[in-house]
């Protein structure tokens, strides 16, 4: 019997990207690694940059706006850059840092730490 963390329920968008319905351990630790000095450990976008930023980084904890934006934007947002989505020039693209496949991960880790999904309000 497959463990519980190997079981992935595919969630098919309009463009096509699957994402996956639990976040894998390692996208926890790749926003842990390059995503907590701005948006916090805790998500809740404290991190220890945020005295020097113009802008505010999104609270990943915020249930309402999170439900506000689909999975697609956030990848394109974490893949190409705030500005790719009309958002803070201070959010880098991290497509050269991540794969598809690891930039969908954390979208699915970002659900997780909302506790939202896309078009739902808590």
């Amino acid at each position: 019997m497959p463990s519980k963390r190997s079981i992935c329920i595919a969630l098919v968008l309009g463009t096509g990207l699957a994402y996956s319905a639990t976040a894998k351990e390692p996208a926890r630790d790749n926003y842990r690694t390059y995503c907590t000095q701005c948006h916090g450990k805790d998500g809740n976008g404290k991190g220890i940059n945020v005295r020097d930023m113009s802008v505010q980084p999104r609270d990943h904890t915020d249930a309402k706006a999170m439900s506000g934006r689909s999975d697609d934007a956030i990848f394109k947002v974490i893949k190409e850059g705030g500005q790719s989505i009309d958002k803070s020039v201070l959010m880098p693209p991290w497509g050269d840092t991540f794969s598809d496949e690891e930039i969908r991960d954390l979208v699915a880790y970002l659900r997780q730490i909302c506790k939202c999904t896309y078009g739902t309000s808590p």
